[in-house]
């Protein structure tokens, strides 16, 4: 699996173009397992301030992701938890087991040095996604403990923002190169 993350080269030893990358992306994606991790008060969603987080639930969403991801034939899990424990407990078992996190962390995007230091420490790929766009939101929204060590962050779209989410874990391998 982890394999498929290394840069790609011709048999020039050169790196291939973009379009010869685009197509191994999507060979590679049927190889990536994918974990998704919400943290607090998603299980809340489509009750919770709908008019800022939306009124699909997160099974909604799960079912919205799980269906692209088998369009794309990667494998994807996910987990919601309250507490902040469990969240750095299945970052931490993630080492072994997959390719790349996407991690809506909510609240303890703002807050939490433990996850941040979990997703540095394990060394995985790592995409930050919000429903809402949290820069155009509450003043301490704009600051992300986390995103200095992830890949990139999605916010602002929705749901949507899952589905981009998974999106940029196949194509992962553009922001390590």
């Amino acid at each position: 699996m982890a394999g498929c993350l290394a840069p790609r080269l011709n048999k020039k030893g050169k790196n291939k173009t973009h379009r010869q990358g685009w197509i191994e992306k999507i060979e590679c994606a049927s190889l990536m397992k994918i974990l998704f991790l919400n943290g607090p008060n998603l299980n809340l969603l489509g009750r919770r301030e709908p008019k800022i987080y939306g009124h699909k639930t997160l099974k909604d969403i799960e079912a919205t992701v799980k269906k692209r991801a088998k369009q794309l034939g990667c494998i994807v899990d996910f987990h919601q938890s309250n507490h902040e424990g469990d969240l750095v407990n299945w970052i931490q078992d993630a080492q072994d087991n997959y390719d790349v996190i996407v991690i809506n962390a909510a609240a303890y995007t703002h807050t939490s040095v433990a996850l941040r230091d979990a997703i540095a420490a394990v060394g995985i790929p790592a995409i930050e996604i919000h429903l809402s766009n949290v820069h155009s939101r509450e003043e301490f929204r704009h600051r992300s403990l986390i995103a200095p060590v992830c890949c990139g962050q999605i916010s602002g779209f929705g749901a949507f923002s899952y589905v981009l989410g998974l999106e940029a874990a196949v194509n992962v391998i553009e922001c390590i190169k």
